[in-house]
């Protein structure tokens, strides 16, 4: 279970409790407040708090008063506009706070993003749950022979169930491990502290879950989301990614779309690139050997433009 039945309490007290602002207020950010969105078999998304929406864009774009008296297509073309010319700032008007429940894996990954506020439940001071991702049989692929970063074909089913034995005993064990180290060790129970919590820690496996706040502003969450929300991006945080798209889809939906069209729909193209396309267009035979791209660059080429 992603959550308890108290923290389920909790979040439909926080619901239940609505305050008038003069802030500006998106509506579909508003439906996601505080709800926990499940995420693999014990993770999940909260959306906390958020700062601003499309017309924060806008406002920030123009440096009007107020909002202006632009219209509202007027306001997607601009943003449309600051999305394809890549004018960063006024969307980092905008920003949102999230809660994350997540395998350490992921944290680990996740974190190369050096572009947010990041706060970490801590194990020096509490105990973590005994909660560990465990894959679905259909999530276990072998190593790519292409990429080394990626998975290749599905593992068939007697060695899918060899590993998930694996991985469940293993953490299971390191867990008990854990829990033996932290309690009294005394052998009559006379009251002689564990190893400290800091150090006991470091036996847990990577699989185990954690859980940070994360406060971001939109431009930098559209960089992590056009990387993590791509097809080509590890599973693990990609259903991360996927989640919290439905939330900035709510949220800006103008600045979505243009993001939607722009940069996880769109491709970006090296000048030897347009160059090549430009002699195809021309009628002309264009092949790696002359296009003056190595063989892996020309792969990409040719999954852009479909030859």
């Amino acid at each position: 279970m992603p959550l308890t039945p108290e923290q389920d309490a909790e979040i439909a007290d926080l619901r239940a409790t609505p305050r008038s602002t003069l802030r500006a207020v998106s509506d579909g950010a508003e439906k996601h407040l505080y709800r926990a969105m499940p995420v693999l078999d014990h993770g999940f998304v909260r959306m906390i708090d958020y700062m601003g929406d499309d017309a924060a864009i806008c406002q920030a774009a123009r440096v009007s008063y107020g909002r202006g008296t632009k219209s509202v297509q007027n306001d997607e073309g601009l943003i449309r506009y600051l999305m394809r010319h890549w004018h960063s700032t006024p969307f980092e008007m905008c920003e949102l706070k999230l809660h994350v429940k997540l395998p350490v894996f992921v944290a680990r990954q996740w974190i190369r993003h050096r572009t947010a506020n990041v706060n970490e439940y801590s194990a020096r001071y509490s105990i973590l749950d005994r909660e560990f991702y465990i894959p679905r049989p259909e999530d276990l692929a072998a190593q790519s022979s292409q990429n080394n970063q990626g998975r290749g074909d599905v593992l068939g089913a007697e060695e899918s169930a060899r590993v998930l034995d694996w991985l469940r005993e293993d953490a299971h064990r390191a867990y008990d491990h854990y829990e033996a180290m932290i309690s009294d060790t005394s052998p009559d129970g006379g009251g002689q502290q564990g190893l400290a919590r800091e150090l006991a820690r470091m036996n847990l496996p990577a699989n185990i879950y954690t859980q940070w706040y994360w406060k971001v502003d939109l431009h930098n969450l559209f960089h992590f989301l056009r990387l993590r929300a791509d097809p080509h991006a590890q599973y693990e945080i990609r259903v991360y990614a996927d989640a919290i798209c439905e939330m900035v889809r709510d949220w800006v939906p103008a600045a979505y779309r243009a993001f939607e069209e722009y940069r996880l729909g769109g491709v970006t193209l090296s000048a030897s690139g347009v160059k090549c396309l430009r002699r195809m267009l021309a009628g002309e035979e264009v092949t790696q050997e002359t296009s003056g791209m190595s063989a892996r660059e020309w792969r990409e080429f040719e999954a852009i433009v479909g030859k």
